[in-house]
């Protein structure tokens, strides 16, 4: 497919597993953009249940009538002709969940690049959309990077910062993964033209003020709260924050006599305690807070 911005078709591999590597997708389609090739991670087990399910880039390529691949690893160029034997102008990386080897950072005309959602050097690594929430980072966005050969290092093409309102900080993670990839794709649809055309400088990250954040996991969900006496003040605002961080995935979760109550929901009364308003206990549908606490108290 030609696409709106040049006169001959771009040729271009994408990199991409989750519901935001989608988005991205298709901020690219409006602007005229279609992969050749997708590559994305293999069917995964899910749910209770370990029904086998593929990746939402593959949904996306099949409904697109877009090739796709899904190897377990990229160290082998001889087993991925695919990528190999192509001659590619660029490689787009979003949410991969994979690390990019020497010999992919090489292979196209203008190399490989990455849509990160964080305002690099600042939180570079696994999670930086959930951990600029866990850290009450505000100030984040998005930045289109060059790859090279170390996490995240890459010198800077473009960024952008996030404008979120601060009667909504802090944010839901779901939705800020939304925002962040909607801005991210746009931003790449809009340089792709100039960097193809080698219009576009490059800016060295300032490696000195780089931060980093860990990969997240469901260890890291569990607060401790008593249900009849919520927490206050800064305590208060640091559970917010969780809460919302993990929205969606992992989700956070207290105990109550012996029982696991998952938090769907929560926010600040006007003297900063924590209200939860939305909960799913062991073995129930979800319900309001409320619900819950007058029926077990």
């Amino acid at each position: 497919m030609e696409n709106a911005n040049t006169q001959t078709p771009l040729k271009f591999a994408f990199f991409g597993t989750p519901h935001i590597a989608v988005i991205i997708l298709d901020e690219l389609k409006l602007a005229g953009y279609m992969p050749s090739l997708i590559v994305t991670n293999p069917d995964a087990l899910v749910g209770r249940k370990q029904i086998l399910t593929p990746p939402p880039a593959k949904v996306w390529a099949i409904e697109n009538n877009v090739p796709f691949i899904q190897p377990s690893t990229l160290k082998d160029a001889a087993s991925l002709l695919e990528l190999s034997g192509t001659n590619w102008d660029v490689m787009i990386v979003a949410a991969y969940g994979k690390l990019i080897p020497a010999w992919l950072l090489d292979l196209p005309a203008h190399g490989v690049l990455n849509v990160h959602p964080s305002l690099l050097p600042k939180l570079r690594g696994a999670s930086p959309i959930r951990s600029a929430i866990l850290q009450n980072i505000r100030s984040t966005g998005v930045t289109i990077m060059k790859l090279d050969a170390e996490l995240d290092h890459g010198p800077v093409i473009a960024q952008l910062p996030a404008n979120i309102p601060a009667e909504h900080w802090p944010v839901a993670g779901s939705i800020l993964d939304e925002g962040l990839a909607h801005q991210g794709g746009a931003l790449l649809a809009k340089i792709i033209p100039d960097w193809i055309a080698g219009s576009i400088a490059t800016t060295e990250q300032n490696h000195a003020e780089a931060t980093f954040c860990a990969k997240i996991d469901k260890s890291m969900s569990e607060l401790i709260i008593d249900p009849s006496n919520l927490p206050t003040g800064a305590q208060a605002y640091e559970y917010l924050c969780k809460i919302r961080a993990f929205d969606g995935w992992p989700e956070t979760f207290f105990m109550d006599d012996g029982k696991r109550i998952k938090i769907k929901n929560a926010t600040l009364s006007a003297d900063i305690t924590l209200i939860i308003t939305r909960i799913i206990p062991e073995g129930k549908n979800e319900m309001n807070w409320e619900q819950y606490f007058h029926k077990n108290n």
